[in-house]
């Protein structure tokens, strides 16, 4: 295999097999296991009633890939190794796909308090194709980062709802899969963050004409601590502005939903010394030797999106709905870019103290 792997380096012009090793242990942000679609659903932000629990079903599916000639400016980020190596490579093309199911529960504690615990399952899939080499595929599965929040309806009227919540990231998720043997995968495509992170948030709806129409916003920030690999992911606002439309009078049990998304991502950062890596020789040049906090060059995001829906309620059983995000502005740092992605999901829920609603 060696051998293999010696040739195809010496056929596209003498890059050697350690960075077929490097890449597939550390190329930061040549997946994005920690990004996916991020949409609003009414029944996931609001403060149910007293004793209501409120149960989300949810599938995200987000496609990533590299832009067209920026897969090359991707470096190395090996946290187990401390290191930070600049590169400039022939890479072909770098896709991931994240792929999350989240069991959503929303209790009201109170009638104007209430708790909120996501846990997701993630199966994160990366392939990448540089210069000749055979492509080594990565797939990964596993819990997720539990978040657990706990919410207040600061403005409860018959037509509006300002909701203020602080929401927990629980490092739940598993923060040591390998790539290959011994050789950890990058951070980026683990299924955790590998520690505790912060998200206040504020949500806002109001009903501009009572059971056909409301808008609504909401905004988000987490602060995601730094591992103990010293790995710190970067950290990320999300504002969405939106509105729900029941079309037709006669059909109240379907709505149309539209909004928008916007999210900041600021750069990871990781305890490292810098290297530099010359693809003609094959080796890497100490540029700082000391173990410091670097910002992670290619990672941080600038990313908008248009999301259209659609929600049936079924027989008064369950919400069923189905989203769409479609990219109207991406900057990614010559990082890989988020395309079209989706949202499957069904809201139900229940009366704790009393028959089932």
């Amino acid at each position: 295999m060696v051998r293999t792997i010696w040739s195809s380096i010496i056929a596209i012009g003498g890059v050697i097999g350690m960075v077929v090793s490097m890449f597939w242990s550390s190329a930061a942000q040549a997946s994005c296991g920690s990004v996916s679609c991020f949409v609003v659903i009414g029944s996931q932000q609001q403060v149910p009633m007293k004793g209501l629990l409120t149960v989300n079903a949810i599938y995200n599916y987000t496609p990533m890939e590299a832009a067209p000639g920026d897969g090359g400016r991707i470096p190395f980020a090996n946290q187990g190794e401390r290191s930070l190596t600049l590169a400039n490579l022939n890479v072909n093309s770098i896709e991931t796909t994240t792929r999350t199911a989240t069991l959503d529960l929303n209790y009201g504690l109170t009638e104007r308090l209430g708790i909120q615990v996501a846990i997701p399952y993630k199966h994160v899939e990366s392939n990448a194709q540089i210069g000749g080499l055979t492509p080594v595929p990565y797939s990964e599965r596993g819990l997720g980062d539990i978040r657990a929040t706990l919410k207040y309806n600061v403005l409860p009227t018959l037509r509006s709802m300002v909701v203020l919540g602080v929401g927990v990231d629980f490092p739940t998720g598993s923060y040591g899969r390998f790539a290959q043997g011994n050789i950890l995968a990058e951070s980026t495509l683990q299924i955790g963050r590998g520690n505790f992170g912060i998200v206040p948030m504020i949500y806002q709806t109001y009903e501009l004409i009572p059971h056909r129409l409301n808008q609504f916003a909401s905004a988000s920030y987490r602060h995601t601590f730094k591992n103990s690999d010293g790995y710190q992911f970067g950290d990320e606002v999300n504002v969405s502005l939106g509105a729900n439309i029941v079309p037709l009078e006669q059909a109240p049990w379907l709505v149309l939903m539209q909004q928008f998304n916007f999210r900041w991502m600021q750069n990871d950062a990781m305890d490292a010394a810098l290297f530099q890596f010359n693809p003609g020789t094959g080796s890497s040049i100490l540029l700082d030797p000391v173990i410091k906090f670097r910002a992670v060059p290619t990672t941080g995001s600038t990313y908008a999106a248009y999301s259209p829906g659609i929600m049936v309620n079924a027989f008064n059983f369950a919400s069923f709905y189905f989203i769409a995000q479609i990219p109207i502005h991406r900057d990614f740092n010559g990082n890989l870019e988020q395309q079209i992605s989706y949202i499957f999901g069904m809201t139900k829920s229940f009366q704790l103290f009393g028959g089932s609603s």
